[in-house]
């Protein structure tokens, strides 16, 4: 069975940056990264698709950058300026096209002075 496995979130100070990891055993057409914060939804961050373009929540434009090395199967998630209210729980989401998508376990994310 494929999975998803998410890394590279930890404690960072407001104004720092991170890099995410979403590593699968395949490649798929779409992934994203989505993130929930405690008592919150599961909302979209950014997705990308093969050799597509990057897209954005409004509220990460400027500041994350999602890119995709196909050679390792493997999707980033560079997070620079981040903010306090960029805490929150970091999922992978990843399907092909006309299959259902498949969640890693999430990343612990949390900005904190």
């Amino acid at each position: 069975q494929v999975q998803l496995v998410e890394s590279g979130g930890g404690l960072v100070q407001p104004g720092g940056s991170l890099t995410l990891s979403c590593e699968s055993s395949k490649r798929f057409y779409y992934v994203a990264w989505y993130r929930q914060r405690p008592g919150g939804q599961r909302n979209l961050v950014a997705f990308i698709t093969s050799g597509g373009t990057p897209n954005y929540a409004d509220s990460v434009k400027g500041r994350f950058a999602i890119s995709r090395d196909n050679s390792k199967n493997t999707v980033y998630l560079q997070m620079n300026g981040l903010k306090v209210e960029d805490t929150a729980v970091y999922y992978c989401n990843a399907r092909d096209r006309g299959a259902d998508a498949i969640w890693g376990q999430g990343t612990q994310v949390t900005v904190s002075s």
